[in-house]
């Protein structure tokens, strides 16, 4: 079966039924190993989700570490937007911590069962590769998934490292975003509202709504065309240019700020346009048309494949950070589409970029059982004092007065 890597879910899952827009599927009647548990298991991705039954099975990894190990795996029973026609993915490999796993963060991750099982080192790193190539072409892009360590092959240069802010997704703090070399002069908060996260899942670059205008006036005034359709930029039109012509050599650069592990620093990473101009398919013998790789985003900002293709991306959670470095195969006709620069000084940004309050999913759902809790309770009192009938009457005072603040408990979407 081929999975897909997502750093940004936690659990494990293939496909246990079969399904129109899926080519194989794991039978788990067949498997002498296989141990279902009994848990319906429900994940809803930013795009789609599916519903499942958790169990575990023994698996073993085909080069490097060697054995066999018990995963936990959910069987993905019914799916809505997840399988889609054209995909050549079975099932979907989840890195990310614990906190995120469903139905709750007991369930331990594929990872942390394979450090925990191997003894390996608590590191992974990750090269998607892809860069300039059609996204709806045949084949495969390639790529590396490194499980225990960093391989020195897929990367040149240096490696920087931001720190992991919060380990439920991989946040990171981002400090300031340039086009073209020019600062967007927003609030660094605006950046990482409400989250910033490094995230294989997401294909696409995405930005908070404030964020991302900016990014698109900032693109638009750079590049070297004079009028350009709305509906390109907001995903719903393509471009399309003469086969003959490099439409890249009109946009600007993007640069993205993350603080170092020194507070005091910070690095950028670049992708040209060839990582954000992506082709997507040709019409006849004369014409290619590309689409925007960068989006909207209403609850975080997401560094998806679009940027990540330009490196190889090191997730070390042993010491609780994210590396970046240039990918040798982060190449257009011969030339490199990414870049790392640093170190800068912070000096011209806030000590603190994210915002220090933060609910996770699980902390909502007990506080929210509280508040149930103790409504029922209230009720329950209120119902008791009405059926009893009154003996008295008190005549209230400035003194008796209580004034009642209730709490509130805001959702955020993940």
């Amino acid at each position: 079966l081929n999975i897909l890597v997502d750093t940004g879910s936690s659990n494990f899952a293939v496909a246990g039924v079969p399904d129109p827009d899926v080519t194989s599927y794991f039978n788990t009647e067949l498997s002498s190993t296989y141990k279902s548990e009994g848990i319906d298991v429900t994940v809803k991705y930013s795009q789609g989700s599916w519903t499942g039954v958790l169990g575990t099975d023994v698996i073993t990894i085909p080069k490097g570490i060697y054995g066999s190990y018990t995963i936990n795996i959910a069987t993905i029973l019914e799916s809505d937007n997840f399988f889609l026609p054209g995909v050549k993915w079975h099932g979907i490999l989840g890195l990310a911590y614990d906190a995120l796993a469903k139905p709750s963060s007991s369930v331990e991750t594929f990872f942390d069962s394979l450090v925990r099982q191997a003894k390996i080192p608590n590191i992974f790193s990750l090269q998607m590769c892809g860069a300039g190539l059609p996204v709806s072409g045949s084949g495969t892009n390639g790529g590396s998934l490194v499980l225990g360590g960093v391989e020195p092959s897929l990367y040149t240069g240096d490696i920087w490292y931001t720190p992991i802010k919060e380990e439920w997704y991989y946040q990171v703090e981002i400090l300031k975003l340039e086009v073209g070399g020019q600062n967007l002069e927003l609030d660094c908060r605006e950046y990482n509202a409400d989250k910033a996260i490094v995230d294989s899942g997401t294909t696409l670059l995405r930005l908070p709504q404030k964020v991302f205008t900016a990014v698109v006036q900032a693109i638009a005034r750079t590049s070297l065309i004079q009028e350009f359709s709305s509906g390109f930029w907001t995903g719903s039109q393509l471009a399309c240019w003469d086969k003959t012509e490099r439409p890249w050599s009109l946009f600007p650069k993007l640069s993205i700020y993350l603080r170092a592990e020194n507070s005091s620093r910070s690095f950028r990473i670049s992708i040209l346009p060839q990582l954000y101009i992506q082709p997507i398919l040709g019409i006849g013998d004369s014409l290619q048309c590309y689409r925007f790789g960068i989006s909207s985003s209403t609850n975080a900002l997401v560094i998806g494949a679009t940027v990540m293709e330009g490196f190889y991306v090191i997730f070390d959670r042993a010491q609780r950070r994210v590396g970046f470095a240039v990918s040798p195969c982060a190449e257009v006709d011969g030339s490199p589409v990414s870049e790392i620069e640093g170190p800068f000084t912070t000096a011209d940004v806030a000590s603190n970029c994210v915002s220090s309050v933060s609910f996770h999913e699980p902390v909502l759902w007990i506080a929210s059982y509280a508040l149930m809790s103790l409504c029922g309770i209230i009720l329950l009192v209120l119902i008791i004092l009405l059926l009893i009938p009154p003996r008295c009457q008190h005549r209230y005072t400035d003194n008796d007065v209580v004034n009642d603040e209730s709490s509130l408990v805001r959702h955020r979407w993940k």
